[in-house]
């Protein structure tokens, strides 16, 4: 395995989205990611350790058609996580912005858990691990 350090380089999550206004908007004012850079097509956002990255299709490298042609879309169920500290509030102020909800609150082996949509229909995990 291959592994290459470089100064200032971070791991990231790319999601391919339909406004980037919109996505850049959701992010910032709902889950309190950090705007690193915004152009047309593409945006770069942070929220602690995670690094965003928001594309529309045929923008840049990431939004180019695969080897059958076929060009990269939002949705789907691949998601990452946002911690929380109290799910039932969060997903209470979500649902009052008008956040679509995938999934009410489920329980599982690692916490309490519901998946939201950004607003190309992204799937986001918030996760209030348990107490002890």
């Amino acid at each position: 395995m291959l592994v290459e350090k470089r100064r200032g380089l971070m791991s990231g999550v790319r999601y391919i989205i339909d406004d980037v206004d919109a996505a850049v908007a959701f992010y910032t004012e709902h889950l309190g990611f950090e705007v690193v850079m915004q152009a047309p097509g593409f945006a770069m956002l942070d929220r602690q350790d995670l690094r965003l990255l928001l594309n529309l299709p045929g923008a840049g490298g990431a939004g180019q058609p695969d080897d059958a042609g076929r060009l990269p879309e939002p949705g789907g169920w691949n998601r990452f996580q946002v911690v929380v500290a109290e799910l039932d509030a969060v997903l209470a102020r979500l649902v009052d912005a008008g956040v679509p909800v995938r999934t009410g609150i489920v329980r599982g082996g690692g916490g309490r858990q519901a998946v939201i949509e950004d607003p190309s229909g992204n799937a986001v995990e918030l996760l209030e691990p348990p107490s002890d």
